[in-house]
């Protein structure tokens, strides 16, 4: 930490996903804890919503002697929280704030929330009410905090939120606290997600976008509106990759202040013989799994590759990947065959019982099942983007195709009822992962991949893929242990061949390149470090405090 540069006393941090496993920001923050845990000792305090009124949470750990005498004090004031540890590495403080009370005072904020800053809430609809909510509840807890504990102290202390969803609480403090710096990361703009999972064009005419009409036009006004407001009012704007400040300035008209690069901990990566045996173990369930659903015989010398993330068919790339893979079926250069799997949770009914019987019995089996695509009944069989996409490429897993596409339509945290193995477990079975994203701020899937010494794909769209070209100072190759593809609003084909083209040469890489490109993908990802990428996050609270030092 730079020794000019001013430092919090206290940071107060809120997302909906403290505590709260929905995406990639539950990644972002929980990964990041650690180091700044070791640098604040319970000085950071993580505020979530809490969502886990009937059921226990296994990400928190109540703790009712921790500040005790202050959350007594707010209770009476009608201000309901829980107080504990967030159960990741460093076991941070972490605030679970009751929210739902607000709901009767609604209108009263939305319309102070006009009068103050010219927030349109009157189009909100979906999770706009109930983000809101968590946001205002969650600034009432700094403030009481603030005012219980730090009021007459000159502490410096920052409120950080993360994406729109916060935007209504970093407002209520900067017109509350003046004292208090806010800083405000948005991870993708609401409007940009939005143009391009409407296949909307967002590259090559953003330029000319305007936020404001776009967002009429496809019904964001009130989540576009809190988000630009609170951009343009916050002391200090960031995202996390050049490619989505470009697309701030942009859209909300306000060019960021500071780009924070996602960084993780790599302390879940296995080492040594752990690490050869946990990959044995998961190359072994996947072929097993997809032998018993198609009836084949496929051994340990198939090519493992997968996509995963979020369900957006478009945004995340997978309909490239479904295309490239079909565009492999028939490609001569492929010398192996390619067992690929979408790991995408889908609107899940059930575990297969004809597919879980089969893997009870341990025996080999010469028919496939019906369906042999998929690994898990979806509610909505007949209209789910990835089975239309494999019904209309007539890719039904023949038994002479080179090329075995399998959907894995679940959450893989190992309870799924087939694979029963976490992600992490998995991952590091795949020979390689590929990520042709549309729309990818960040990317922590290619970062998690390289992590587990598993090369990638991935395209110069994803916040990932620039830095990956920024640290190989030009375009990274398979052999740096991430291909970056270009990628732009128009050129789909060429991205699928492209993909194509890639694992067919990996096919055919010599066993001392697959090793370099395996040590690369390692040495690239420990560039990525929180011990990297941490400074960042200091210049920031630095240019946050002395704002608000100016309104001393």
């Amino acid at each position: 930490m730079g020794k000019e540069w001013l430092s919090p006393d206290y940071i107060f941090e809120s997302s909906w996903e403290v505590c709260n496993k929905v995406g990639g920001i539950y990644t972002v923050l929980s990964t990041r804890a650690k180091t700044l845990q070791n640098a604040m000792k319970d000085r950071v305090f993580f505020i979530g919503p809490d969502c886990w009124t009937d059921e226990k949470s296994p990400y928190f750990i109540e703790d009712t002697d921790l500040l005790s005498e202050w959350r007594e004090n707010a209770s009476k004031g009608g201000l309901h929280f829980r107080i504990g540890r967030w159960n990741i590495p460093g076991s941070p403080i972490a605030i679970l704030v009751d929210f739902k009370p607000y709901f009767e005072l609604k209108d009263w904020i939305y319309t102070r929330l006009w009068e103050l800053y010219h927030v349109d809430s009157l189009h909100a609809y979906g999770d706009y009410d109930e983000a809101s909510m968590f946001s205002y509840a969650a600034a009432l807890v700094v403030e009481s905090y603030y005012n219980f504990y730090l009021k007459n102290l000159n502490k410096r202390v920052v409120y950080h939120g993360n994406e729109w969803m916060t935007g209504l609480g970093l407002l209520y403090i900067k017109y509350k606290l003046p004292k208090v710096a806010t800083l405000f990361t948005t991870h993708a703009t609401s409007i940009g997600r939005s143009i391009a999972g409407n296949n909307k064009p967002l590259y090559d005419y953003l330029f000319a976008y305007n936020g404001d009409q776009m967002s009429g036009e496809l019904n964001m006004q009130s989540k576009h509106s809190i988000e630009k407001q609170t951009a343009v009012n916050v002391d200090c704007f960031t995202t996390v990759s050049d490619i989505t400040a470009n697309e701030c300035k942009e859209l909300l008209d306000k060019p960021v202040d500071f780009v924070l690069p996602n960084g993780f901990e790599n302390n879940f990566v296995p080492k040594g013989i752990q690490f050869n045996n946990k990959r044995k173990a998961a190359r072994k369930r996947l072929i097993d799994v997809a032998n018993a659903l198609m009836g084949t015989q496929l051994d340990g010398d198939v090519l493992i590759v997968s996509t995963s993330g979020r369900y957006e068919f478009r945004n995340k790339g997978v309909d490239v990947y479904i295309e490239a893979m079909n565009r492999l079926l028939r490609d001569r250069d492929l010398h192996k065959t390619v067992l690929a799997f979408i790991e995408v949770p889908g609107w899940v009914g059930e575990p297969r019982k004809d597919l879980v019987e089969r893997l009870q019995t341990g025996k080999s089996y010469d028919t496939p099942l019906e369906v042999p695509l998929i690994t898990h009944w979806l509610h909505n069989m007949s209209h789910d983007n990835v089975l239309g996409m494999l019904k209309y490429l007539n890719m039904w897993n023949r038994k002479e195709d080179k090329v075995k596409l399998i959907f894995l339509p679940c959450y893989l945290t190992g309870d799924d009822g087939v694979l029963n193995m976490s992600y992490y477990d998995l991952v590091l079975g795949n020979d390689l992962c590929i990520y042709p994203s549309y729309y990818e701020p960040w990317g922590y899937t290619p970062l998690e991949a390289v992590a587990f010494k598993v090369p990638c794909i991935t395209t110069d769209l994803a916040g990932f893929g620039l830095w990956a070209n920024s640290v190989k100072g030009g375009y990274s190759n398979l052999i740096d242990g991430v291909k970056v593809i270009h990628r732009t609003d128009y050129n789909y084909s060429e991205v699928a061949d492209a993909i194509k083209d890639e694992v067919a040469n990996f096919s055919n890489m010599s066993e001392a390149d697959v090793k370099k490109a395996r040590a690369n993908a390692d040495k690239l990802s420990k560039k990525a470090l929180w011990s990297e990428f941490i400074k960042y996050y200091w210049q920031a609270y630095d240019f946050a405090l002395r704002k608000a030092e100016e309104r001393d």
